[in-house]
Order: C-alpha cells, then sequence, then structure tokens
C-alpha cells in the first residue's frame, strides 16, 4: 500500500467507563458525552463541539518528497482578512485550503509508516498498524477516496 496521498479520520480513540480505549467514528464522537464539559453551560458545550468539529475534519498528507502535513480546517468565522494576516505573520501555512504549519517527515520501512516526532526518544514513531490506519496519537485515519 502507498501511503502518499490524503488521509482523513476514521475514528478517534476515547477512554470507556472501564479504563479501555474505545475507538468511535467521527459520528459517535461528536455524539459521546463530555465528561470534562459542564454540560450545562451552552458557551462551553458549543466550544466542545467546534474542537470536535475540527478534530474530525482534520487530514495527514504524506507527500512523493517525504514531507508529511496536518491540515486542519479554518476556524468557523475567520474572514479572509484575518487568515491573510495569519499567514503574513508565520502563524500558519495554508495548504488546499486548510491549515498547516511546517510539514514533518516520514518514510516507508518494510510496508510501515514511520513519522518523526517530539514524543521519542531517536525521534521516530511507528505510524500505521496492523490494519492499514495511520495513527497519530488517538487518532486513527484511513485513506481518502
Amino acid at each position: 500500500m502507498s501511503f502518499v496521498g490524503k488521509w482523513v479520520v476514521h475514528s478517534i480513540g476515547t477512554i470507556s467507563d472501564e479504563d479501555t480505549m474505545v475507538y468511535l467514528t467521527p459520528e459517535e464522537y461528536l455524539k459521546s458525552p463530555m465528561p470534562y464539559v459542564d454540560e450545562t453551560d451552552e458557551e462551553a458545550v458549543a466550544e466542545e463541539l467546534r474542537d470536535r468539529n475540527t478534530m474530525i475534519s482534520t487530514q495527514i498528507e504524506f507527500c512523493e518528497d517525504g514531507k508529511m502535513y496536518m491540515l486542519m480546517p479554518l476556524p468557523e468565522g475567520v474572514t479572509k482578512e484575518e487568515v491573510d494576516e495569519a499567514v503574513q505573520a508565520g502563524e500558519i501555512m495554508l495548504r488546499d485550503g486548510m491549515m498547516t504549519q511546517e510539514p514533518g517527515t516520514w518514510e516507508e520501512r518494510d510496508g510501515v509508516l514511520w513519522y518523526t516526532t517530539e514524543l521519542s526518544e531517536d525521534g521516530w514513531t511507528r505510524g500505521s498498524d496492523d490494519e492499514g490506519f495511520v495513527v497519530f496519537i488517538t487518532t486513527k485515519f484511513k485513506k481518502a477516496e
């Protein structure tokens, strides 16, 4: 399988009541309980839903030149002028109409994806699982169709 191309969210890992990792589809994730949010606070719930929508809309692009881009949608209500200012200030980069930062690096080793990260001692993390998903922290991505 080629890792080159865009990958979209397949599922997001959350901790169950039994303290085990459970993967929810994007739709399930949007509807799941918000244990860290006061669900009587409409503003807090709305902010959490915005964050969750951003999470499920995130993509990863693996390029043939070994660069990896994490792509996130632009926040709701942000004007073109605000986006242009953020780009000019170097706060964000745009790629295919989505926000990104400096690309990471990836490579394939014996059919397994590896990408650079600050989370490991040697700077590399295994990025694919035995099911063919790309795994980034607690999110599984599938190749976009």
